[in-house]
């Protein structure tokens, strides 16, 4: 198992509050190798990654929400997701890896769906194992729909566009994450942001906005993950959402703040308006929570 940069370990506040009601859309927790054991192959663990340092996090940053998406470390057994939606409460819901389908029971999905699990996601990564196989996607993409989940879709290195006619027949929700891996280098014109634009075009696919700081090959600021965010969010602004990606697993760089990535946010979104619709409504729409109290 590699070794891997952990997360900033003293977030700040960031220089400007996010409006109430803001949702993480991405955020992972771990644990405790002798409670939560990891999957044969796991490419890394983050047991100091806590369901209470992600709250702290939460609270530091002023996010009100989150997503829960269970790691490849963990597999199909998502007792640490399980133990953490019912610690964090209402505001949080789960999103599941893909390998469940493969791996676990009809009784087993229906906990997840109890539990507030209303997602899974699969992963393209090959170097981080847990991919489901042709025949297993589609059996998984049929669940989903049966269980009115969304698919969450993260893609290999190289981007989205090698993964575009493997989802063509989905018909449910997707969300594709980190901006589609874009090659920062080639700017907006890159294959990667053609191909997702064409995928926001189809209406059931969503972007989350994150990862930037990995994306970008200048490094801090980031300025040059900022056009490619604003062309995505120019092109399908209803079916954008924003995450922290914390606590940012396999960097081989030490993270940024994460209050830097959540002002790095507001550089993707300078209005007001448009900033609320990424963090508050749009979230809440895909992922089926309530409408925030105003």
């Amino acid at each position: 198992m590699a070794d891997y940069h952990p997360f900033h370990p003293s977030p700040r506040r960031p220089a400007i509050l996010p409006p109430p009601g803001t949702c993480d859309s991405q955020f992972h927790v771990l644990g405790d190798p002798e409670t939560y054991p990891t999957r044969p192959g796991a490419a890394y663990q983050m047991p100091t990654a806590t369901w209470e340092r992600a709250r702290h996090v939460h609270e530091q940053l002023g996010i009100s929400r989150g997503i829960i998406v269970q790691t490849t470390t963990y597999g199909a057994d998502h007792s640490v997701v399980l133990d953490a939606l019912k610690a964090m409460g209402a505001n949080y819901k789960g999103c599941a890896n893909a390998l469940v389908f493969a791996e676990k029971d009809e009784a087993y999905l229906a906990e997840l769906d109890a539990a507030g699990v209303n997602g899974a996601r699969f992963s393209f990564r090959e170097a981080l194992g847990a991919v489901l196989n042709d025949e297993d996607f589609r059996a998984a993409t049929d669940r989903l729909r049966d269980l009115g989940w969304y698919m969450k879709v993260q893609p290999e290195q190289t981007g989205i566009a090698q993964h575009v006619d493997k989802l063509s027949g989905v018909d449910i929700p997707i969300l594709i994450d980190h901006m589609g891996r874009a090659d920062a280098s080639k700017g907006v014109n890159d294959e990667n942001i053609t191909a997702l634009k064409k995928q926001l075009d189809r209406g059931n696919v969503w972007v989350m906005l994150s990862l930037g700081e990995k994306i970008s090959v200048e490094g801090a600021p980031f300025d040059d993950v900022v056009p490619l965010a604003q062309t995505l969010i120019e092109h399908a602004p209803e079916r954008c959402v924003w995450a922290t990606d914390w606590p940012h697993p396999v960097s081989k760089n030490p993270p940024p703040n994460d209050a830097d990535l959540l002002e790095l946010f507001y550089r993707y979104a300078p209005d007001e308006g448009l900033r609320k619709q990424i963090l508050v409504d749009n979230p809440a729409k895909l992922f089926g929570f309530e409408a925030w109290p105003q």
